[in-house]
């Protein structure tokens, strides 16, 4: 029977049972779309990133004898439709058979089951094999509890799976070690220089001039230095087990101005488009960890196993549990716009200047930066999260809408009213200041409150806990922050309040 597969931009997975044996009656298609670089303003990067992998995973199936039709942005017969580019590839083929990978967007998912109701052929649709849960699998686990907190799901994985676990109970007695994760990074501990890999992705940046696609962000050289196929990631993986991981967990929340990675592993672009698998990322780190547990604390493990098992499973499930209407969540009626130093970086405060601009130069910031700097200020600022997250979605090389999505609407920006975190992650400039030395060499000085020079996060934390009592002032995590509010003078709130509404109403000033 003829079939044609369907492979996506994020269905790279070389290990999938699809390509265990050539068969010349399957044909493969893969397409680089408008339909995909349009719907948002995407970083030059993640454009490049991805079609840099997908035209490697086309040469991959080709070499083991796959049959395989791929579109470039620029072929004349692209339609830059999904569905058309299919039909078009059914009919020229003739086709009796289509069959998918099930998309982890929910558009995606929409747009391929709409077009198989309408196929008058037989289809069939394919699990990604890459994931540790299914998608209902979450939704299943918190029915009939109150809250779907992250801890309880995280618990019962590394129970389900085996890690780092010893007769029932956590391995060296905690569930979490996320106390010893918080350690500021001062330069005295010597952090590896980082692996970058040459791609050359010179055709591409011109095919993607050529197709006069608009991108945002910077790209400074012909080549892509993060993993584009499996044997690089799991290069990238062996560097990470071998010079990173011991110091991982210590300062994972970490930020500073001369460091852009500091221990972070650099694989989420390979793990978010399928390139490695959670599985084999888990394995591997703790494979290396049981040979050199000697010099390796487990916090630096437990640490990276949360994000990859705990985190990052969750965070899917809960996209799949939550859409379609999650996309539209603004608990907190936030509507004013983002600033434009978001898409330059010019701003006087140090904190935001750093993050952005790594985030422009190199399509990456790491969580810390993207919850407690610009989703952080974005937050105070009271900004749409609509605005919020298109600007994420595009900015980084690894965003993909399940993750990008509830991060930023849930756990950044508190819009879902508290689905996925029990309270605002907004603070001050003291947190700033003691994860990092942003404020050392800034403009302004996060001590003072009200002054020209005060940190404009101090007003703007206050002002915002003020503004948002109707919808806060009842939170079990929040009530110290409304008691320390509550004592101060009015004089003083008023003057507080005065300083955020005029940064808000002037963030491009600041």
């Amino acid at each position: 029977m003829k079939t044609l597969r369907l492979l996506l931009g994020d269905q790279l997975n070389s290990k999938h049972s699809w390509f265990k044996d050539a068969n010349d009656d399957v044909t493969y298609c893969l397409f680089e779309m408008r339909q995909e670089t349009d719907y948002d303003a995407h970083h030059i990067q993640k454009v490049i990133g991805f079609f840099a992998a997908m035209r490697q995973m086309a040469s991959h199936l080709e070499e083991k004898g796959h049959k395989v039709v791929y579109f470039k942005i620029n072929d004349a017969h692209n339609t830059q439709s999904l569905p058309k580019n299919l039909k078009l590839l059914l009919q020229e083929h003739k086709i009796e058979k289509f069959e998918y990978i099930a998309p982890d967007e929910f558009r995606l998912d929409e747009q391929l089951s709409h077009f198989c109701k309408e196929l008058e052929l037989a289809s069939e649709v394919f699990s990604a094999e890459h994931f540790y849960t299914e998608r209902e699998d979450l939704e299943k686990f918190y029915t009939g509890k109150k809250q779907y907190l992250m801890e309880n799901f995280y618990r019962d994985m590394r129970k389900k799976h085996d890690i780092l676990m010893e007769a029932g109970q956590p391995e060296g007695g905690k569930w979490n070690y996320d106390k010893s994760n918080r350690n500021k990074w001062k330069g005295d501990i010597n952090i590896p220089n980082y692996k970058y890999y040459k791609n050359d992705v010179e055709a591409i940046v011109e095919d993607i001039a050529t197709a006069e696609i608009k991108t945002i962000g910077h790209f400074g050289t012909k080549t892509f230095a993060y993993p584009i196929d499996r044997n690089q990631a799991l290069d990238q993986l062996k560097y990470f087990c071998e010079q990173l991981l011991v110091r991982f967990g210590d300062f994972q929340d970490a930020m500073h101005t001369e460091q852009d990675y500091l221990f972070h592993s650099r694989l989420s672009f390979a793990m978010n488009l399928k390139i490695i698998s959670p599985k084999d990322v888990v394995k591997t780190v703790m494979n290396y960890y049981r040979k050199n547990s000697d010099s390796i604390h487990i916090s630096q493990v437990e640490g990276f196993v949360r994000q990859i098992i705990g985190w990052r499973e969750y965070m899917r499930g809960m996209y799949w549990a939550l859409m379609p209407e999650y996309k539209t969540k603004n608990a907190l009626e936030n509507h004013n716009k983002l600033p434009e130093f978001f898409w330059t970086g010019n701003t006087k405060m140090n904190c935001l200047k750093h993050a952005i601009n790594n985030s422009l130069d190199n399509g990456y910031a790491h969580h810390i930066q993207r919850l407690m700097i610009t989703g952080n200020y974005a937050l105070l600022t009271q900004t749409n999260p609509d605005e919020v997250d298109a600007w994420y979605l595009g900015i980084y090389v690894d965003a993909i809408e399940w993750v990008q999505l509830t991060n930023t609407r849930g756990m950044s920006q508190f819009a879902d009213g508290g689905k996925i975190a029990t309270k605002p992650y907004v603070s001050s400039g003291s947190y700033i200041n003691k994860m990092s030395n942003y404020c050392k060499d800034c403009h302004y000085k996060h001590t003072k409150k009200v002054e020209e020079d005060a940190c404009p996060f101090n007003s703007l934390y206050w002002n915002f806990l003020d503004e948002k009592r109707e919808f806060l002032g009842n939170n079990f995590r929040m009530g110290m922050m409304y008691s320390v509010l509550d004592k101060m003078k009015t004089a003083d709130v008023n003057a507080l309040k005065k300083r955020a509404q005029h940064i808000i109403a002037h963030q491009d000033e600041y």
